[in-house]
């Protein structure tokens, strides 16, 4: 996503919050049909979903405008790769305790964090949820289990979690303080929920009339228009003790776009958070544009091309924050 300027201040309010580089921690429509979950325990096991098209990338459903097709599969996987990168090899920036039974992972897309907390803690049960079932069904550890489910319904699980995850979830959710209310009370006593994000890809140097800024604009209003909120407001310490939970740490991540930076950690999260970024202008835009401001798709990936030229210019030195916060379901 393209920066808007307020974002040095957008979770000015979180206890424990710092600010660090990296390293320093850390249309026309048809359908198709989609795979299924391989988990016996999926809510909608056996069930066919249908993709909707729309201007050649595929989607979930008609409502989510983020696309979930091979291409969206692919930068998903890059990003997890950043995430970890970002943390030192870590898969969550508050460590999971080793007695852990029950995790949960919101809108785990391709699965790639759920996998890797299964194997990491062979003893716990791991269930990961999202609208779209594109999780892996060859190989996945016995302690995993993909379910089909939208978060912003009613959650049904009957046994509480002792951790939760959502992360890359900003404009998911029309009110994110409802999925917060629904992680507290899915909670056990002392269990922790754990929030990360991206927000907007910002320059060292301003551009004048530039198309990040053109982009960004655009974005933003479509967004509006949705009825949903692009950045990390959704992170706001307010916004999760309004649902209960104590917050215990925030911490936002300066993560290079590229391998600009000298030290050797930060061109590699760099290197992978300018991939998932440059893909991500198109997959961010492209429902939203052409659905909410009456943008023509060509259009669309006009401009995206054009950010994606101005970000590689010499010298534009671009990154992008990213925030993790931490909350804990105090004992009563």
């Amino acid at each position: 996503m393209a920066e808007p300027r307020e974002v040095g201040s957008q979770a000015t309010d979180a206890v424990d919050e710092r600010h660090d580089d990296v390293g320093q921690t850390t249309s026309g429509r048809d359908s198709l049909e989609l795979g299924h979950c391989p988990s016996e325990k999926s809510h909608l096991s056996g069930s066919v979903f249908e993709q909707i098209i729309e201007n050649d990338r595929a989607y979930a459903n008609d409502n989510y405008f983020m696309p979930c097709d091979e291409q969206e599969q692919t930068r998903l996987a890059i990003t997890h790769q950043c995430f970890t990168s970002i943390l030192n090899d870590q898969l969550s920036f508050q460590s999971i305790p080793h007695g852990t039974k029950r995790v949960l992972d919101v809108g785990t897309g391709t699965g790639d964090w759920a996998i890797a907390v299964a194997e990491r803690f062979p003893n716990a049960e791991i269930v990961a949820t999202d609208i779209a079932c594109f999780q892996p069904t060859d190989i996945v550890p016995p302690n995993v289990f993909f379910e089909i489910d939208d978060a912003q319904e009613e959650w049904t699980f009957t046994d509480l979690f002792d951790f939760i995850h959502i992360r890359a979830l900003s404009g998911a959710f029309r009110d994110w303080s409802s999925i917060y209310k629904e992680a507290f009370k899915h909670l056990r006593p002392n269990g922790m929920l754990e929030v990360a994000d991206f927000g907007f890809v910002r320059t060292a140097e301003s551009i004048p009339d530039s198309y990040l800024s053109i982009y960004n604009g655009a974005c933003v209003t479509a967004a509006n228009q949705a009825g949903i909120a692009l950045g990390l407001e959704h992170m706001k310490k307010s916004v999760l003790e309004a649902a209960g939970f104590s917050v215990a740490k925030s911490r936002t991540f300066e993560v290079p776009l590229g391998t600009w930076m000298p030290d050797a950690r930060k061109k590699v999260a760099g290197k992978m958070a300018l991939i998932s970024t440059l893909e991500g202008l198109e997959a961010t835009s492209l429902r939203l544009l052409t659905r909410h401001t009456g943008w023509k798709a060509d259009d669309v990936r006009d401009v995206c091309g054009k950010v994606q030229e101005e970000l590689m210019r010499p010298g534009v030195r671009p990154s992008i924050p990213c925030q993790f916060t931490v909350a804990r379901k105090l004992m009563m």
